[in-house]
């Protein structure tokens, strides 16, 4: 087995390791160059409850509990 130090393989690979590293902060710069910053408009939300909303969902469940009773289970199941 030939020594790494000596046939010169660790330079090889530090100059591969430098390469990727220059190439990735090359695509870094070009890409934040690139982007092109929006505005973004601020949105606000209704903070005020809608009361109608919740009393039609209440009459909503009461017309389902009163469907729920019309209908009656079998004893058995088939």
């Amino acid at each position: 087995m030939q020594n790494p130090f000596e046939s010169g393989h660790i330079k090889n690979y530090m100059l591969l390791y430098a390469s990727i590293v220059v190439i990735m902060v090359l695509f870094f710069i070009a890409s934040s160059l690139l982007i092109e910053v929006k505005e973004v408009d601020k949105k606000i939300f209704n903070t005020d409850i809608n009361k109608t909303f919740y009393d039609d969902k209440k009459e909503e469940k009461a017309e389902e509990n009163n469907s729920k009773s019309k209908f009656k289970l079998m004893d058995e199941s088939y």
